[in-house]
């Protein structure tokens, strides 16, 4: 599950770097901000129906304790609309963000070198961060009320699928499925790879660039947003610095996987995100991540351009 979470919302990151040559340190902030717009109306939906607390307080995620979503049944069992509403504004919101910050931060700075966009990149997220925090509180609440689940069997024995757990993989595969088929099958997919592999050639055969690098940032900040919103769902808890956190991992994947390439951060993801849960049988959980990274380093100390070297975009 943390892996699919990875891989999707490093397709946003890779097909960044891919089109617009930097890596956007603010991705993070964006999975962050995506995440608390889609649950802030998740709240204020599911509060409307059940009518329990006061809309500022549904609006602000229940701010310093004074609604907890446990006591407002959230679940994609118990309240699909709320669910389903708070995902798709997340998805809407991380566009619109990623389309302002990138007309006036990014826009003006990108016929400059990779490293001027680079430190933008990491004004913008402190930036984004601690406007979170502002206005939502530093604190971390629980978000959602217990769901029932389905025992699987697996291997030897059974395994425990909660109906996030589902929902997570449904929506995290169906959307690379649809990235997959953007890219291989549509005209948009087309430009988008000739872009990737030679801007200027891109432009003099006539393809409208900077329409390709708009289409770029809705469609990396639309699967970005969900995979907040979805990482949240799973996870049961927010915080303001979870994006982050993540964002060391979708590094790692994107790196991991060949940098430019959309298959290769979705394989490396997995890899990533299997690797920090499973590492937890052997060591402590605080190294978890640390586990992941050397993961890592021993597979491109084999494979150094990643596992996809040479594939960008696509």
């Amino acid at each position: 599950m943390r892996g699919l979470v990875i891989g999707l919302a490093g397709i946003g990151l890779s097909m960044t770097y891919s089109i617009l040559n930097f890596a956007n340190f603010a991705h993070g902030d964006y999975i962050t901000a995506g995440g608390f717009a889609g649950w802030a109306t998740t709240y204020a939906v599911a509060g409307a129906f059940g009518a329990r607390a006061d809309i500022g307080s549904l609006l602000l995620v229940g701010a310093g304790g004074s609604v907890f979503g446990g006591a407002l049944g959230i679940g994609i069992v118990s309240s699909p609309l709320a669910v389903i509403g708070g995902l798709l504004v997340a998805g809407v919101f991380t566009i619109a963000l990623a389309l302002f910050v990138d007309r006036y931060a990014f826009k003006p700075l990108r016929d400059r070198s990779g490293i001027a966009l680079l430190i933008t990149s990491i004004g913008v997220a402190f930036a984004i961060r601690f406007l979170i925090q502002f206005v939502f509180g530093p604190s971390r609440r629980g978000l959602t009320a217990t769901q029932p689940a389905i025992t699987v069997p697996f291997i030897d024995g059974t395994v425990q699928l909660r109906a996030h757990d589902i929902t997570l993989a449904v929506v995290a595969i169906a959307l690379m499925l649809g990235v997959h088929l953007l890219l291989q099958r549509t005209k948009l997919g087309k430009a988008m790879r000739a872009m990737a592999d030679n801007e200027d050639l891109a432009r003099v055969t006539g393809i409208p660039t900077e329409q390709v690098v708009r289409y770029t940032w809705i469609i990396g900040g639309g699967l970005t947003g969900v995979a907040g919103y979805m990482f949240f769902l799973w996870k049961g808890t927010m915080g303001y610095f979870d994006g982050w956190l993540l964002l060391l991992l979708i590094f790692a994947a994107v790196i991991l996987g060949g940098i430019g390439s959309i298959y290769g951060a979705i394989l490396g993801g997995l890899i990533i995100g299997v690797t920090a849960s499973v590492s937890v049988v052997w060591i402590p959980s605080d190294f978890s991540r640390a586990a992941a990274f050397l993961v890592m380093i021993v597979i491109l100390l084999v494979k150094p351009q990643g596992l996809f070297a040479g594939r960008t975009t696509a």
